[in-house]
């Protein structure tokens, strides 16, 4: 008994201490953040009376059974400013189901209008979308591909905004800032929005202000041709490929421009059946990036050491829900650990770290908050609410992305899920017949539904040992894993 206890509180410390030193990288970032501030960063213009100026350019538009989105898409781009001469348009379409008829009618229209636009179809969906990228930047005559997803709407000047940057031929990569058209749709977009606007303001600009790595997000960015090729190309060997593709194409020198300003709305899962499959996929891939990835950058000799510290931690981001739910369920016996044995009741008081640890993420995301939405009282006492309220439902999430860590550091393989777009304001009536929708039950909510219990026990144990040092942590477990599973279980809600 006494050897398993010091296995739980050491594996409980190892959580908290890991917790700890990635709350300390993020803070860091905020610091790089704050400084970037107080340096004016010019936009770069083309001069368009010169029109040998204005590169040419590919748009890739990967998209699978999309048939929601696909009009507003393919509309938007079609509206897209730029010298028709120089655009290329390329529908990557791996779709098995009837929006390819109606995706075919719509790129009839606009072929009309004069765009370069190709309707490509694949006889196999071979390496999913980096499969598709990858066969699409064969015929690509653009010498810079731009790339949306399908729930994407880009303004009508995003080309003029993004491609300038480019003059400078160290770039590889421009990147833009997500934006939301659904964040106040629901609990579950506010939270998703809350969490992305973070990662898209504090993380890339913290990162790109320094020049350490850090990733093309999939979409409302541009690539340099030449990059891509330059990094290796498209690989599908995991499931977050732009994840992959710029960690390769930033070891090889080239940099990337992060726009903050530069503002790409697009659409959030509102359906906790589209968030589960979104957050598995991005979480197991960033786990199977680290196993791919991690050696090269600390093996590198042309990056810096706190370079190489972002670079391994970035990696890590996704197995950060590891540490968060081994101390989560070590914490019910740790309770009784101390209660029974004495000599480690001093390790509580490693309880201070997770505490500072909450502490410096809600300086972070406020500073985030702050920059987007305003400052002021009453947006503070808004923004403790939503950061309680995401802090909680993160922790819900904790075992099913702690699944997809484990698999992707495990090497287990898995298919390319895509999370379905829905067109949610449109379309917000008609869920119960849309065909994208899945009413199956995954393995994980039940699992989810018994550590609701579990929680219940932890908490009834806190007035059992008449220790109440871990209630608050445990009543967030608990609403966190509630909230997951019983709007798992609410099919469509």
């Amino acid at each position: 008994m006494l050897l398993l206890s010091y296995i739980i509180v050491i594996l409980y410390s190892i959580s908290i201490l890991l917790l700890f030193l990635y709350s300390l990288a993020h803070f860091n970032l905020l610091l790089n953040y704050l400084k970037s501030k107080t340096s004016i960063d010019q936009s770069i213009q083309f001069d368009l009376s010169n029109a040998n100026e204005i590169p040419s350019v590919t748009i890739q538009l990967p998209i699978y059974n999309e048939k929601y989105v696909v009009e507003r898409l393919l509309t938007t781009i079609a509206q897209m400013d730029y010298p028709k001469d120089r655009l290329e348009i390329q529908v990557l379409d791996d779709s098995t189901d009837d929006s390819v008829l109606e995706t075919e009618v719509i790129i009839k229209k606009i072929i009309q209008s004069g765009l370069d636009i190709k309707h490509i179809r694949r006889t196999n969906r071979t390496g999913y979308k980096a499969g598709a990228l990858k066969e699409g930047l064969l015929s690509a005559k653009g010498e810079f591909i731009a790339i949306f997803d399908a729930d994407f709407v880009p303004q009508k000047d995003w080309l003029y905004k993004t491609i300038p940057y480019f003059k400078n031929p160290k770039i590889g990569v421009v990147q833009t800032r997500w934006g939301h058209l659904n964040r106040n749709y629901s609990v579950l977009t506010k939270i998703q929005a809350f969490a992305l606007d973070a990662h898209f303001t504090l993380e890339q600009v913290g990162r790109n202000s320094k020049l350490h790595f850090i990733n093309f997000n999939g979409t409302a960015g541009v690539w340099r041709k030449q990059c891509i090729l330059d990094a290796g190309n498209w690989e599908s060997d995991t499931l977050t490929e732009d994840l992959d593709l710029s960690y390769r194409a930033q070891l090889k020198k080239w940099e990337f421009k992060y726009l903050e300003n530069v503002v790409t709305p697009a659409e959030l899962p509102a359906i906790i059946s589209a968030t589960r499959s979104q957050q598995f996929r991005w979480n197991k891939g960033g786990a199977e990036n680290f196993s791919k990835n991690a050696t090269r950058v600390l093996q590198s000799k042309s990056i810096g050491f706190k370079t190489k510290a972002h670079g391994i931690l970035h990696l890590l981001n996704s197995s950060m829900f590891l540490a968060i739910f081994t101390m989560a369920i070590l914490s019910v016996p740790m309770l009784y650990i101390k209660n029974e044995f004495a000599v480690f009741e001093k390790v509580f008081d490693l309880l201070i770290f997770f505490i500072i640890t909450s502490i410096l993420f809600f300086i972070s995301y406020w500073a985030t908050y702050k920059s987007i939405h305003g400052g002021g009282f009453m947006n503070f006492l808004k923004y403790i609410t939503l950061f309680i309220t995401f802090y909680t439902i993160a922790m819900g999430f904790s075992f099913h992305n702690t699944i997809a860590v484990l698999e992707g550091l495990w090497g287990k393989k898995s298919e390319f899920v895509r999370t379905p777009k829905l067109n949610i304001e449109t379309l917000k009536e008609k869920w119960s017949q849309n065909s994208y929708i899945s009413d199956t039950i995954s393995k994980n909510t039940i699992v989810e539904g018994i550590l609701i219990l579990y929680f219940i026990f932890a908490m009834y144990s806190a007035f059992l040992l008449n220790d109440y040092s871990l209630i608050a942590l445990h009543l967030m477990l608990f609403l966190g894993f509630s909230f997951v599973f019983i709007k798992s279980i609410q099919i469509n809600k």
